[in-house]
């Protein structure tokens, strides 16, 4: 079985190509502004070099509708995408109509069905990037809810009941205090004064990332700086665990690349926390992070019933 999967990211667009379970190839496109789905379906295309398409997994970074065709709401990210039946794009593209889901959920089944928590059943997962994503899985199933939102939020869980209003609409978000956006923002105006490598990396570059703060460590500014978001991003695991129960924990996201300098805090600072009687789940992160997305919407495409593994 031959499935296309594609990731519509943050910062750029991960494509790849899946057969019998493995992911054969894989490419990537910069998010522009003069990005469209034209590009996509020509450097799929150019992947497939005319082989047949037999499913199709499309990632978006928001809430997708029930039947799982398109993105009906999101943040700043991809406007012209809203409602836009991707599943009918995608027939049209690849003759295939395509199963849409969020991206924190295709990641963690990608991590369920062939990563480091292959064959779990009950798992939660964070990813740590511009944002905060989240997804939960329970008895084999994806946590959805009614409308979608279930699960996917937990970024935007209330840490600082005092704290400045999210884009989300809620106050004091996770997201709006540990994440890439808010530590640009919060540098861009004056909150944050970052120390001399750091300040550097921003000249050099124009934009900084959580990474940067973590391989600045060194400077007391960016070590205020991580230590404030370790607090946050345990808070918010903390909360995951106590709404899903799960026998694991996944963190992912680019800054995991430094997993080995943040794990084993955010580990001990989750376990120390959680409600005295609750199991104290492992905390792990996957080996190949940047393709989980594309592995999961690819296993999502191929299932039955848009499920994954059961």
């Amino acid at each position: 079985m031959r499935t296309v999967a594609i990731d519509l990211g943050g910062t750029s667009v991960k494509l790849g190509v899946v057969e019998h379970g493995a992911l054969v190839s894989r490419t990537e496109l910069p998010l522009t502004p003069a990005f469209h789905l034209g590009h996509v379906a020509a450097a799929v295309h150019a992947q497939l070099d005319g082989a047949a398409v037999d499913a199709v997994g499309i990632a978006v970074p928001g809430i997708v509708d029930p039947a799982g065709t398109r993105l009906v709401a999101a943040h700043g990210k991809y406007a012209t995408l809203l409602q836009l039946d991707l599943s009918e794009w995608s027939l049209a593209a690849f003759g295939r109509p395509a199963h849409v889901e969020n991206d924190a959920r295709a990641a963690l089944v990608g991590e369920v069905t062939d990563g480091i928590v292959a064959g779990a059943r009950d798992g939660v997962l964070m990813t740590l990037g511009t944002g905060i994503g989240t997804a939960a899985m329970i008895d084999g199933r994806l946590v959805r809810g009614r409308h979608g939102h279930a699960g996917i939020l937990n970024g935007h869980v209330t840490v600082d009941f005092a704290g400045q209003r999210c884009p989300c609409g809620n106050t004091g978000c996770a997201e709006a205090f540990a994440s890439t956006w808010a530590l640009r923002e919060a540098i861009a105006g004056g909150e944050l004064e970052p120390g001399p490598e750091l300040a550097a990396r921003l000249r050099a570059r124009g934009a900084i990332g959580v990474r940067d703060v973590v391989e600045t460590r060194q400077e007391p500014e960016s070590a205020a700086v991580l230590e404030r978001f370790s607090e946050v991003w345990a808070a918010a695991l903390v909360t995951q665990c106590h709404a899903y129960d799960p026998e694991v924990v996944v963190v992912t996201g680019g800054v995991m690349r430094s997993a080995h300098l943040i794990l084993p805090e955010l580990s001990r600072r989750v376990h120390e926390r959680l409600w005295s009687s609750s199991f104290r789940p492992p905390v792990v992160t996957p080996v190949d992070p940047a393709t989980s997305v594309l592995r999961g919407a690819a296993a999502l495409a191929s299932a039955p019933d848009n499920e994954g593994p059961s």
